[in-house]
């Protein structure tokens, strides 16, 4: 289907890596400080230092802990945060060079904290940290001990920063296609009112203005001619009237157009529903609720259309032998039901059946008989011009409700 107006597109969201990668950073940073502590307790026991390793230890997975409640924004909380945690992490691997492998998570943490490049400067002097944790611990000389921890940073700032980058990327395309979508609805809005002006300028143009412009020259011409020639003045003025008969027909029938006629009596929608008879099979009640108040021409006019469609399907197609309106005014909106005791139609289940339900609503609901299709979607239309809803409920055997609720807004 293509997206219009009434299906809109709507972007799928990113999926939420940084958040996994956050998940699986945290997880290894408890994983690696864990394992660094039995690590140095198996190998150092009883030493002078031991409780103070093991406070700092303590110390620095409660600070972890609390980072994500701080958020990942840099504030001035935030940064704090970040300073205890790599001072605590520091003095740590002071005491044991083992906890240096906890550094890899703080690079992530650094990353999701900082700027851009004050985060590169952080992961390198960690990184030189490390490197100098780890020379200090070995008896003789490694090149892995020298080479691997720059290769790991380097490793885990690119993939960082290009997931950050594809994340932007990412944001910036999805709001670029929903300001775009809303630009095109919009245009599309304009569109519409621009046509229908351009279509009541030239009705009016070609019937009332140019006969307002023919009478203004026949009135002009008697008024010349009436002390000189009366006979030729009052046919003059006797084609002026007739001019003005016909312009009087077609502004008639422009209203007619635009409002409905069972309005201008002024009774209003309710006299105007209650008026209305599906057929001499059908007996249509009327039931007013609440306390009735003005409406605006337009939802006047569009809850008669969407009523008088309705009842002539349930004459058409329903088999019913009584149809209900029920007016209800309810402060913020008015709801117009029309309810049948004809057959019913089924509701499909499933989305792939839409178009079935559609169709077979359409033959008890309105839409008319097969290859009109016209009456539901005008009726949806009609509604979702005024920001209102239209739903369908239906029960085979027990009839068909349709309902239209169209907002109000507040009397000032």
């Amino acid at each position: 289907m293509p997206p219009t107006e009434e299906h809109p597109v709507t972007p799928a969201p990113p999926r939420d890596d940084t958040r996994t990668l956050a998940t699986v950073a945290h997880t290894a940073f408890f994983l690696l400080l864990g394992a660094s502590m039995a690590r140095f307790l198996l190998r150092h026991p009883g030493e002078p230092r031991t409780p103070w390793v093991v406070a700092l230890g303590i110390t620095l997975a409660l600070l972890y802990v609390l980072g994500p409640a701080l958020g990942a924004a840099p504030t001035r909380r935030r940064l704090l945060w970040l300073g205890l945690v790599v001072t605590t992490w520091v003095v740590l691997v002071v005491l044991a060079p083992s906890f240096a492998w906890c550094a890899v998570p703080l690079f992530f943490t650094a990353l999701r904290t900082l700027p851009a490049r004050a985060a590169v400067v952080l992961v390198a002097l960690l990184t030189a940290f490390v490197v100098t944790a780890q020379l200090q611990l070995s008896s003789s000389f490694d090149p892995n001990l020298l080479l691997a921890p720059p290769a790991v940073a380097a490793l885990a700032t690119a993939v960082f920063v290009h997931m950050e980058r594809q994340a932007q990327a990412q944001r910036a395309l999805i709001d670029d296609l929903i300001r775009t979508r809303r630009e095109l609805a919009a245009t599309e809005r304009r569109e519409g009112t621009l046509a229908e002006r351009q279509r009541l300028s030239m009705e009016i143009h070609d019937t009332l203005a140019q006969n307002l412009s023919s009478q203004q020259m026949l009135l002009q011409a008697a008024d010349r001619t009436w002390d000189t020639d009366p006979a030729t003045a009052r046919a003059h003025v006797r084609t002026a009237t007739g001019i003005a008969a016909h312009g009087l027909a077609e502004a008639r029938r422009l209203v007619h157009d635009l409002a409905p006629s069972e309005l201008a009596d002024g009774a209003g929608l309710p006299g105007a529903l209650r008026a209305l008879g599906a057929g001499p099979d059908v007996e249509v009640r009327f039931h007013l609720e609440g306390t009735p108040s003005p409406l605006p021409d337009r939802v006047q006019s569009a809850l008669l259309r969407i009523a008088q469609g309705a009842l002539a399907n349930v004459r058409e197609h329903s088999g019913a032998r009584t149809a209900a309106l029920t007016l209800s005014f309810l402060g913020d909106q008015v709801v117009l039901d029309i309810a049948d005791d004809g057959h019913g139609f089924t509701e499909p289940r499933t989305g792939a059946a839409t178009a079935g339900a559609t169709a077979t609503a359409g033959a008890t609901a309105g839409t008319g008989a097969a290859g009109r299709g016209h009456g539901l979607p005008a009726m949806r239309a009609r509604v979702r011009q005024l920001g209102g809803d239209l739903t369908i409920e239906s029960t085979p055997g027990e009839g068909t409700v349709l309902s239209a609720a169209i907002p109000l807004e507040p009397a000032p």
